[in-house]
């Protein structure tokens, strides 16, 4: 039997007038070893004994079809793929065949629309028909190769308020960003640059968004410095500022911001003024808006 979802290699068995019938074997009439290729799809140097690489699905008629078009997703894989539209039995997704993917009801993660993009994987159900699936649990892999300080790419594929954001490295290994790492808006399923923080004993990742702490020093000395100059040399936050003013502010944790202002102090840019701190040299710019740094302000 030819299995579906996956890309495979397939011998042209015979060539008809709807289409070539291709095959795991050479010359077998059981249907059920064999698969029809539409005529639109056969080459005309095409011939039978030629081996082509194809993926088989199912039409709307629930009869195996085989295409020679990649879709953006086989068994055993994620990926995002777009709402095309919403029906009473789930939602049907783009993976680049003529007939759209179910996303059903009962595999979704919340309430999905149309348009939104969505992280899925594929799998075969019980009836033999390919669909797709939010629910990850038990698919991510928790081997990676990464380690410590490594810098990998992955994407948000969800959130909890209290635990932080779940992130997929590379569409396939499972990882976390700690809630006390996050220091601004994260947009789902954009891809994005993670630090291997941390690897847990169980193989999972811990990631931050940042450097580590003495690499990034300079970095949030000059975001201080620069929003100093844009509000004329002066802003409302010091060292007792509470730490969600400073995330929300400068996108960074309090640790880093006292790290930063000790370096800016040191080297003599800034002082303490009351109620905040002051640029020292006559660089503070033009006069510009005030910065509005209220606790809690999102």
């Amino acid at each position: 039997m030819i299995p579906i979802g996956v890309w495979q290699e397939l011998k042209v068995d015979r060539i008809k007038s709807h289409g070539a019938y291709l095959t795991l074997q050479q010359g077998t009439e059981n249907e059920d070893m064999d698969v029809l290729l539409p005529k639109k799809e056969v080459g005309a140097r095409m011939k039978p004994g030629d081996t082509v690489m194809a993926f088989v699905y199912r039409d709307s008629d629930e009869r195996k079809i085989a295409t020679l078009r990649k879709p953006k997703i086989v068994v055993g894989e994620a990926a995002v793929l777009r709402v095309k539209d919403i029906t009473r039995i789930g939602a049907f997704l783009d993976w680049g065949l003529e007939k759209d993917l179910l996303l059903p009801f009962a595999e979704q993660n919340g309430k999905v629309k149309k348009g939104q993009e969505v992280f899925v994987r594929l799998y075969v159900d019980k009836s033999d028909r390919l669909a797709a699936s939010q629910k990850m649990q038990g698919f991510l892999q928790a081997d990676s190769p990464y380690h410590v300080d490594d810098w990998v790419e992955g994407r948000v594929i969800g959130r909890h308020p209290k635990i932080g954001a779940f992130v997929a490295v590379d569409d396939k290994y499972e990882a976390l960003l700690p809630e006390k790492n996050i220091y601004r808006a994260l947009e789902p399923m954009t891809a994005l640059r993670f630090r291997v923080q941390r690897v847990q004993e169980d193989g999972r990742l811990i990631l931050s968004l940042r450097d580590r702490a003495e690499a990034m020093m300079d970095t949030d000395a000059e975001q201080i410095r620069n929003a100093l100059k844009e509000a004329n040399g002066f802003l409302p936050v010091d060292d007792n500022t509470d730490p969600d003013t400073i995330r929300n502010a400068f996108g960074m944790s309090k640790s880093a911001f006292k790290r930063a202002l000790g370096r800016l102090l040191k080297s003599g840019e800034i002082r303490f003024a009351r109620g905040g701190i002051r640029i020292n040299n006559k660089e503070g710019g033009p006069r510009g808006r005030r910065q509005n740094y209220r606790k809690g302000r999102r």
